[in-house]
């Protein structure tokens, strides 16, 4: 459950769903409850995502559903397992199987020239509980959709079925002594197939939902926490934050924390992508799910429950499931008129037949065969199907999807503008050199260790762990603001200072050529400045500068290459002096640089870089921190790397979860197989319609066929979607 100030998003699990009819009148149904901003429905996860004005009850938004003729409760987050119940259908489905052998045997025995067709009142006592025991959803949930105005699979089932029901009863009672030629087993066998394909459907699905449950795994049960210096092992609800949870070799860390006591290296894989497992020192941050190595360690708890790391995925993970791509809307609007089209369809198919002079036993079963086939099922099915199984094995990879549309934008990407720090260097910036014009470097490192010390930024951090390792007493500093994308202004006793970049240097009117030999040789260059006095227009002076390196990240100069590779321009967005981002992007092999921009004029670099492309063209924004913010949400596609700020990651449409940047290569290729299998699932799921209307119009489709054909679909365009399981990408 999302909240803002003035609305909230609640998240509902929907039964009785079975094609993309009931997912346009479920749709439709919710956005006319009063309070209701917007209305998203998944066939795929069976679960609406709703945007509702405070004040609208989740209540309220149940009852419409079911009012509509679906069951509806709100979902509980972690539980994503599809409704449809798989087990008793199963055993439903084998019992219509047995009914319908003895009626379909007979067409096998036609094949070899044998005539075993049973008496009509045998035909009649199989097929009959076959309709209306295992047929009675479809009647139920048919009526319930004709009430409301609407037409979906199950009407279109009930309708078929029932004709050729009816014909049989009326055959039969024309000649009741006589063998006459029934359709009981086409009523039946399309009842049972379609139940089967249903079930086979319900099963794939939970395939799709597989990234979650592996992910839901990796929350141990219970924890194993110190109190009062006595171990004692409690269930995970009851762990709180500030514990102190021991975690052994071979167990799963239950929280995040930080590490107090001892060394180990952690699993992550399934958290972060990160085949190795990685090494893991006192003070360090872990996350709940990690598997633990050979080390014992002590972690102070951090975050439980719905706030830890692994609990953020799931949420994202589902969300992303629940969610539409563009290309579903264009869907949905064909699947609304798709029922009633049919249905005329299928009424002129016996009417031409009738006429034609085939009598009115052909031109009923010929429409029967049109009703049948003409299931929505697969074009519900198509995109969602495809989405469920790419972001789960996006998650599996390390990319978070937030929102859907990303990974369909991602595809048509033609630049992606990287920012420096952090991002495409290893973002633990060094001090390397210390440059007094006054004083000593004793006394320059603690000024500027002092005015930072509440920082987060990575110089700041550099500055701080410098002073540290020199045994440095450091003031207090009062007064402390930020100049975004400038520096930082305080006060140290009686004296007024500044942290400066060299822009906001030379805008004070200060000579900052002493640092150009620093920046051509790629490093980062800050001012300490001094003011002559409190006033707002006083002069200032030039205490000494520090300078910083950072080195690239291993494998960025190749995923830029790579990248390039595929036809892309690739350009460095840095706030940065230009001597030290243009000296990064020569060693990384970038042509295209921006320095020197501040984090408001970010978005406005973005959208000059989109500006000079052809229509259809995106443009991709690779960021981490706080500064990034605006343009993550400028770009067409935003990626976040999760090392960065929650802010980032919150703006971006794709995070992801190692500060890798061959993910952002891994994210375009992942786009392209998710785009290109749901392109494959929609032409399957229209190539049947397209094929099978008409050769079911003009006879050469029997409704056993043509249901046989309908189970057929869904079943293919969900296992086409879970073949992509099976992507890997190519470097």
């Amino acid at each position: 459950m999302t909240t803002s100030p003035d609305e909230l998003t609640l998240s509902l699990d929907i039964d009785g769903m079975t094609c993309a009819s009931c997912v346009g009148r479920v749709e439709k149904t919710l956005k006319r409850v009063p309070g209701v901003q917007a209305a998203t429905v998944n066939l795929a996860s069976e679960r609406a995502e709703v945007t509702v004005a405070r004040g609208t009850t989740p209540q309220a938004l149940v009852a419409a559903v079911e009012k509509a003729g679906y069951a509806a409760h709100v979902h509980e987050a972690g539980n994503s397992a599809p409704k449809a119940p798989v087990a008793g259908d199963g055993w439903k489905v084998a019992v219509g199987l047995l009914l319908c052998a003895p009626l379909v045997l007979p067409m096998a025995g036609d094949l070899f020239g044998r005539h075993w067709m049973l008496p009509a009142w045998w035909q009649f006592a199989l097929a009959t509980p076959v309709q209306f025991w295992l047929g009675a959803r479809f009647y139920v949930a048919g009526w319930k959709a004709l009430r409301s105005g609407s037409g979906t699979m199950d009407l279109l089932v009930a309708l078929g079925t029932s004709a050729a029901y009816g014909l049989s009863l009326w055959l039969w009672a024309q000649d009741p002594q006589g063998m006459p030629h029934l359709y009981f087993e086409s009523a039946a066998v399309v009842i049972v197939l379609v139940r089967l394909g249903k079930w086979l459907e319900a099963r794939a699905k939970r395939r799709t939902l597989r990234a979650i449950e592996a992910l839901q795994a990796l929350r141990p049960a219970n924890a194993r926490v110190r109190r009062d210096g006595v171990e004692r092992e409690i269930a995970l609800d009851r762990l709180r934050v500030g514990d102190l949870m021991i975690v052994r070799p071979g167990e799963r860390v239950p929280a995040d924390g930080e590490i107090t006591e001892g060394r180990t290296h952690l699993d992550e894989s399934l958290l972060t992508g990160e085949s190795l497992p990685v090494a893991r020192d006192p003070g360090q941050h872990v996350a709940g799910g990690a598997l633990n190595g050979e080390g014992l360690i002590a972690v102070r708890t951090m975050a439980v429950g719905t706030e830890t790391q692994l609990a953020r995925i799931v949420r994202l993970v589902e969300s992303a499931q629940a969610q539409k791509a563009p290309i579903q809307q264009q869907v949905d609007r064909i699947s609304a008129v798709f029922v009633p089209v049919v249905v005329a369809i299928a009424v002129l198919t016996g009417i031409g037949w009738w006429l034609a002079g085939a009598g009115s036993e052909a031109a009923i079963i010929h429409a029967v065969s049109v009703l049948v086939i003409a299931c929505p099922c697969a074009l519900g099915l198509a995109t969602p199907a495809a989405l469920m199984v790419g972001t789960g094995l996006a998650a599996k990879r390390g990319v978070l999807v937030r929102d859907p549309q990303a990974l369909e934008l991602m595809r048509n990407v033609q630049v992606v503008a990287f920012d420096k720090t952090g991002t495409l260097t290893e973002g633990r910036p060094e001090v390397v050199a210390l440059l007094p014009m006054e004083g000593d470097e004793t006394a320059l490192l603690g000024d500027a260790a002092a005015l930072q010390a509440g920082s987060e930024h990575p110089l700041a951090r550099a500055v701080s762990t410098a002073a540290k390792a020199r045994g440095l007493a450091v003031a207090t500093a009062e007064g402390v603001r930020a100049e975004a994308g400038r520096g930082l202004e305080g006060r140290i006793g009686e004296r007024r200072l500044r942290i400066a970049s060299s822009r906001w240097a030379s805008e004070l009117g200060l000579d900052t050529s002493g640092g150009d030999a620093l920046q051509t040789q790629g490093r980062s260059v800050s001012w300490l400045l001094e003011a002559a006095d409190d006033a707002e227009s006083a002069a200032w002076r030039v205490r000494g500068l520090i300078a910083f390196g950072d080195e690239p990240k291993a494998g960025a100069a190749e995923t830029i290459r790579a990248l390039q590779a595929e036809g892309l321009r690739t350009v460095l967005l840095s706030g940065d002096n230009r001597g030290a981002a243009e000296a990064v992007a020569r060693r990384l092999g970038i042509t295209e640089v921006r320095a020197e921009v501040l984090p408001g004029d970010k978005a406005a670099v973005v959208a000059a870089l989109r500006a000079g492309l052809p229509p259809g063209a995106r443009v991709a924004m690779v960021g981490d921190g706080l500064n990034d913010a605006p343009a993550l949400a400028a770009a067409d596609v935003g990626l976040a790397m999760s090392t960065g700020t929650d802010v980032a990651m919150e703006t971006a449409g794709l995070t992801l979860m190692r500060g890798d940047p061959a993910l952002v290569l891994e994210s375009l290729q992942l786009s392209r197989a998710i785009t290109r299998k749901i392109r494959q699932n929609l032409f399957w799921a229209f190539a049947y319609n397209v094929v099978g209307i008409p050769l079911a119009a003009f006879g050469f489709l029997s409704p056993v066929v043509a249901g046989a054909a309908m189970a057929l679909s869904s079943v293919s365009v969900l296992a086409n979607a879970l073949l992509l399981s099976r992507w890997r990408p190519s470097r």
